[in-house]
């Protein structure tokens, strides 16, 4: 749940990677355009993702050795942290970065798809497939493979990169990570804990292992690609490549040291319904008021497109705020799981920064559970 705040959190700057394209600008043009994400409905049919713009790596990971040894998502997810620390004036400010600490919101890493494949061969003919399971497990997957994927390893790329040295914490695994990677650094800020928080997550969706997990759980759209709000025949989401990072400071720090920042966010509200029929609906209204959400300008919905829980958020964005415009993050980049949370709320403070929102809400429907909402607004005085 959300604590009590304090101190005003602002956002200082952003760094965003999508099927977009990079920046803040480019996401805020393609959503005000509202043209169709460009899509890859070939490699992957019967299912179709939205896959990263190309990207000149040397930009923001400077060697090719740090390049080599990372897979796609820490390199989308050391990129965008590079952004924001662009954006933010602080991208050669050794001390600043030495003190700054970051929290990251990413899922595990690529499996050997080979050797899934055979492991998955082997079991339709073995006589104890239990047996061979595990046998297979402990024989096949090498352990240094698997201490490579974890989470954890693209906040150590991130500050191998970027020199950012402060201490770090990673959260993986649905929406609700990246979720709660910004409540804890807005509320660390404003409760006088940080001075400044860099926060964000990355998601490769250009991975056969990952389809195939989702698939597995029935979440995955089919058919001729819809909105996310009227999949409600076809369910599911079309994953997309992306990151996104912010770096979040105290209004008085970013003060001091000249910073102009984009937007204030406020306390960040995180929850779980069982997700009985009419929980989404009554748990968003809850995280609402936590939030201190009132009739913002515009919401920006992370709704996957799962068909109950999305029809669900429909209904009750349409009671919480009627007369706000509602754009779907799926729609313009497609669902990046963790990635959701940090990529709306930097979006959100890019809509404010313009001058054309006041106050934006952002609302994150996890697939399988997880529900949050948070506020961001424009400067005090401004």
């Amino acid at each position: 749940m959300s604590g009590e705040a304090h101190r005003d959190v602002v956002v200082t700057g952003t760094g965003l990677v999508s099927c977009r394209g990079e920046g803040l600008d480019a996401h805020l043009d393609a959503l005000a355009a509202g043209t169709p994400a460009p899509v890859d409905a070939e490699t992957y049919a019967p299912y179709a993702i939205h896959p990263a713009a190309s990207l000149s790596w040397d930009a923001q990971i400077p060697k090719k050795s740090d390049q080599r040894q990372m897979e796609a998502w820490q390199r989308l997810g050391v990129y965008a942290a590079g952004l924001a620390l662009d954006a933010a004036g602080v991208k050669d400010d050794a001390a600043f970065k030495a003190g700054l600490h970051l929290v990251v919101a990413c899922g595990g890493g690529e499996r050997d798809t080979a050797v899934d494949g055979a492991i998955l061969t082997g079991l339709r003919a073995a006589e104890d497939p239990g047996a061979y399971l595990n046998e297979r497990l402990l024989n096949d997957l090498r352990p240094t493979l698997f201490l490579a994927q974890l989470s954890n390893l693209l906040a150590g790329n991130i500050a191998i990169v970027h020199g950012v040295t402060g201490a770090s914490r990673t959260f993986m695994g649905e929406e609700s990570a990246g979720t709660d990677a910004l409540r804890i650094a807005q509320a660390r800020i404003a409760s006088g804990q940080n001075e400044a928080m860099l926060v964000g997550g990355s998601y490769n969706a250009e991975r056969p292992d990952v389809l195939v997990i989702h698939e597995m759980g029935g979440y995955l759209a089919t058919g001729p690609l819809r909105p996310v709000f009227e999949r409600d025949g076809e369910g599911g989401f079309v994953l997309g490549s992306s990151a996104a990072f912010l770096l979040l400071e105290s209004a008085e720090h970013a003060a001091a040291r000249g910073a102009t920042p984009l937007a204030r966010l406020d306390a960040v509200a995180s929850g779980r319904s069982r997700r009985e029929p009419g929980n989404v609906g009554e748990a968003l209204a809850a995280r609402w008021t936590e939030a201190g959400a009132t009739w913002p300008d515009a919401v920006i919905s992370a709704a996957t497109g799962v068909t109950a829980a999305t029809g669900e958020e429909r209904a009750a964005l349409a009671r919480l705020a009627p007369d706000a415009k509602v754009h779907a993050l799926g729609d313009l980049i497609g669902h990046g799981i963790e990635v959701a949370g940090p990529f709306g709320a930097a979006l959100a403070a890019g809509l404010v920064a313009r001058g054309t929102h006041r106050e934006v809400a952002v609302t994150i429907v996890g697939h399988r559970r997880g529900e949050g909402v948070l506020r961001v607004q424009a400067l005090r005085g401004a």
